[in-house]
């Protein structure tokens, strides 16, 4: 039996729709069109690779895509055969918006990014109601502008940012907000509210539309959609939808102004990018009759593109709404559906689910913050494809591609094929998966849609996705990097929550994973285990910029790296999946013998890294009591790469303690482990109270015994060194005035604090570990301070901050530092939000100040947001933070049930049991 907020959370209208048998149809349709399909790796068709270059934004409103579609404020169903998005023209611009406009890598002086203000609202789990805004000027879009300054400036300046243009000044702009309601699963409305914030009359084209993914052009055995005109007797003008792979479906619009129905083909231009004659109308018709006055450029009775163009005059900060509904064509309009009713119930909903959710937190600006962090991840699902044998080798009936493609990127990974609903990092800058990006978002999906959060785990090891050699995918650009293996950890917090809010377990689902991740952990040890001495390698393994190398190349001085970080994760995974088999042997005692292997595994891992020169394997330096990478170079000699950063603090995530309270009547654990101990001796050690009379019932299994642990700790809580009043930074502040130099045999190089932005484009700009704050570490670090108080309980104190003079539990710490990460995001004494620091303009202005956007990173000393700026992905975590009841559930283990018991109490006797 769940626990009483469950219960009520399965109660609401939303909760019922997620755990009913309708769910898969309600989840049919969602947000699942990319921000950016041009410049992806998966539409790039070039010789050698140049992505950015083959498909640039300029072709995009021309050119038809292979694998995706895109378009601002995008939904379509899964698997794209039919979208819908919003386009708009002020008058003024070059081009009609229709898709948010972006630095390639090149042009940004830190890398691709995106040049646009908007912002993800609300949205419920199936996509019954969502929200978003976009603020889109009254002048021309200053395109050229942003590249031409952007490039000016090198990588020491900040960023040219839209605001900076001035197009915003003087509120001289519009607020377009983008909402969906679902009367079913398939009756749809999208409903555009205009609204002129200006003390000027404006004029803008608003465009909704409702268009056919183009499949019939790579293969024959799709049949052509269509979509045609007529006038109904009741309905007025309205268009049939028919799709091979779709049924029957109408669609009609309304607005406060006139509506001309346009059609075109999505097809490519071949005259415009090609130089060829082809019939048309093609894809940027609507673009050519709205700017242009091209009437031959669309059709006015079919096509498989569609938009109702309605030209809205609006006085000064005048509103005004716009319709758009799609049906199945079995669905009668009799009586005709109330849009704004239909509008208001499912916002309703909405806010009686998150009502629900948030039933402890207490302070209002944290449910807002959380609930915009769900959203964003919310809008940030995408359908994606990816047969990556097809985009080797072409399609039918179109060119082929380069020979060179077949051994270029990817070209280990023909097995992949992929065409799921997938979270993205972020769908403009990142508009593919990453798998350790995944992990994370997993893990903040579960605390409202666990289902989700355990398909999109699930995907990572199905054969479409994982290798053949058990490695699972990173991410397009390069399937076969290493990121960190942290796919048990998120499996086992997504059961747990999972369980916290259903009150089963789903065992099968941990069961499919464990298995898989057999296959992982087995490629980890197998290829990045140099020597075979349990000592690590992996390359980057997502920390670009966080050294003085690129992990992943061949290293300049030749020899290898052996790595904290890659030794720490594995040590980590072990400990997870020894977590998933004990639980998996409460119901299958065969479980039992893996899970102690995964226990032998880490301690063998632990005794290569703690024993130092004795073994020449060791990573702990005991002079100056830190972790570092340990360079080997082709003589023989070992270099430790004295650069403290985040390297160094991941080996506390390793951690985990074991009761025999919890794990003791499993069959013949405890021989087990007591004959593996009795005969290493050298392995018992790193055990802690494991001989200890009358404490054996408690036991810690960590990298770090208590001194070094507080030796770490230490630094970590030094705001000189990694702590801010934000969270800990990836690199300790010392080399501000201290950087790390590196001179060998003429290679000189050297690595300093920078607190956000990247001097170094060994990476693409925008990636930048070398002192900014990134949740995903922040995270797991605070989890495992809760685990190690699990087992050291309050009496165990440490000084926080470092030369305090006070000390705190580690329980406190962590506690602290949820607090520091969360205040990102919430406003401080004087109103702002140190996340949006960087755009003055919306925190001076009312109506403005609470859009937050979730970065990538954030600046190490002021909190500013960095990177990305869409990337709730791995950010939204902060969701969890802001859970006080999840997030201990989560990070208590075994002291859960005992919660749970006394929640289901209050559940029972609240039912009258």
């Amino acid at each position: 039996m769940p626990p009483l907020r469950a219960i009520h959370l399965l109660q609401t209208k939303e909760g019922a729709r997620l755990h009913g048998v309708e769910l898969g149809q309600w989840r049919r349709w969602g947000p699942y069109l990319s921000e950016r399909q041009w410049g992806t790796v998966r539409e790039d068709y070039s010789e050698y690779g140049t992505a950015w270059d083959y498909f640039p934004h300029d072709h995009a409103r021309s050119r038809m895509y292979r694998w995706g579609e895109d378009g601002i404020a995008g939904f379509g169903n899964d698997p794209l055969d039919w979208c819908a998005s919003l386009a708009l023209w002020n008058g003024r611009d070059p081009i009609i918006k229709e898709r948010l406009f972006g630095l390639t890598n090149e042009q940004g002086n830190h890398g691709e990014d995106v040049k646009e203000l908007y912002f993800y609202l609300d949205g419920t789990p199936t996509h019954s109601y969502m929200k978003m805004l976009y603020k889109y000027p009254h002048d021309a879009y200053p395109y050229q502008q942003l590249i031409d300054e952007n490039r000016r400036r090198g990588p020491a300046l900040p960023e040219y940012e839209v605001l900076d243009t001035g197009v915003f000044d003087g509120d001289r702009y519009f607020d377009v907000c983008v909402e969906y309601a679902k009367h079913t699963p398939d009756d749809i409305v999208m409903r555009v509210t205009i609204e002129n914030r200006a003390n000027e009359a404006a004029t803008l084209h608003v465009l909704p539309q409702f268009w056919a993914r183009n499949r019939w052009s790579w293969s024959s055995k799709w049949g052509k959609p269509s979509l045609t005109f007529e006038q109904h007797a009741r309905e007025g003008a309205r268009v049939v939808a028919h799709n091979p792979s779709y049924g029957a479906m109408l669609v009609t619009a309304s607005a406060e102004a006139p509506i001309e129905w346009l059609f075109c083909e999505n097809e490519t231009n071949v005259r415009r990018i090609f130089g060829i004659e082809g019939a048309g109308p093609f894809k940027d018709g609507f673009n050519d009759y709205i700017v242009e006055g091209d009437e031959h450029a669309i059709r006015r009775d079919h096509g498989t593109r569609s938009a109702a163009h309605a030209c809205l005059q609006l006085g000064p900060h005048e509103r005004s709404a716009m319709y758009l509904r799609w049906r199945p064509a079995s669905v009668s309009n009799d009586p005709p559906l109330d849009l704004a009713q239909l509008f208001a119930r499912r916002e309703a909903e909405a806010d009686e689910f998150y009502a629900t959710l948030q039933h402890d937190i207490d302070d209002a600006d944290a449910r807002l913050v959380q609930r915009q962090a769900l959203a964003g991840m919310l809008w940030t699902k995408q359908y994606y494809q990816f047969d990556v044998t097809r985009w080797h080798d072409g399609d039918p009936g179109q060119p082929t591609p380069p020979r060179e493609r077949r051994h270029g990127r990817n070209a280990d990974w023909r097995h992949m094929c992929n065409g799921d609903v997938v979270s993205m990092p972020d769908k403009w800058e990142y508009p593919w998966y990453a798998s350790w990006d995944l992990a994370f978002h997993a893990v903040a999906f579960a605390t409202i849609d666990p289902d989700f959060a355990k398909k999109q785990l699930s995907l990572l090891v199905k054969e479409r996705y994982m290798h053949p050699n058990g490695q699972l995918p990173a991410y397009e650009w390069a399937f076969g990097d290493a990121n960190p293996p942290v796919h048990a950890w998120a499996t086992w917090r997504v059961f747990e929550l999972d369980r916290e809010m259903t009150g089963i377990g789903d065992h099968a689902f941990l069961e499919v994973m464990f298995h898989k991740l057999l296959l992982n952990f087995a490629w980890w040890v197998n290829r990045k285990d140099a020597d075979d001495r349990n000592i690590f390698q992996g390359g980057f393994l997502g920390l670009d910029n966080i050294g003085i190398f690129d992990r992943s190349q061949p290293l300049p001085t030749g020899g290898r790296i052996d790595q904290a970080d890659g030794t720490a994760w594995m040590a980590s995974y072990a400990l997870d999946l020894m977590q998933i088999g004990l639980e998996l042997a409460m119901t299958n005692e065969s479980y039992v013998e893996i899970a102690v292997k995964f226990f032998e595994h880490f301690l063998y891992i632990a005794e290569a890294v703690s024993c130092g020169e004795v073994c020449n394997t060791g990573l702990w330096d005991g002079s100056d009591e830190f972790f570092y990478d340990v360079l080997h170079l082709p003589n023989g000699t070992r270099v430790p790469m004295r650069i403290r950063s985040i390297v160094g603090l991941i080996p506390l995530f390793a951690v985990h303690v074991l009761e025999e309270r919890v794990y003791g009547d499993l069959p013949g654990l405890r021989e087990r482990l007591a004959w593996f101990l009795d005969h290493r001796p050298n392995l018992a050690k790193l055990v802690s109270r494991w001989t200890e009379p009358g404490k054996g019932n408690t036991t810690l299994l960590s990298l770090l015994r208590g001194h070094r642990m507080k030796a770490l700790l230490r630094r970590t809580l030094d705001p000189g060194e990694f702590l801010s009043d934000y969270g800990v930074r990836a690199l300790s502040r010392v080399h501000c005035d201290k950087p790390y130099v590196f001179d060998h045999d003429g290679v000189n190089v050297c690595i300093r604090y920078l607190p956000a932005e990247s001097d170094s484009r060994v990476f693409g700009g925008n990636s930048n570990w070398r002192g900014p704050i990134w949740m995903p570490v922040n995270y797991l670090l605070i989890e495992s301070l809760y685990e190690f108080h699990r087992y050291y309980g309050d009496e165990f104190r440490v000084e926080h901050p470092t030369g305090s003079g006070k000390m705190h539990s580690l329980n406190e710490i962590a506690d602290d530092l949820s607090r520091r990460v969360s205040t990102l995001f919430l406003k401080d004494a004087d109103g702002k939000r140190p996340v949006m620091a960087a755009y003055p303009m919306l925190q001076a202005d009312p109506r403005s100040q609470d859009l937050i956007l979730f970065h990538e990173y954030f600046h190490g000393d002021s909190g500013r947001g960095v990177g990305a700026s869409h990337q709730t992905g791995w950010s939204g975590l902060v969701a969890l933070l802001l859970q006080p009841r999840l997030m201990k559930l989560s990070h208590v283990g075994p002291e859960a049930p005992v919660m749970t018991v006394r929640l289901h109490e209050e559940a029972a006797a609240a039912m009258g049991r």
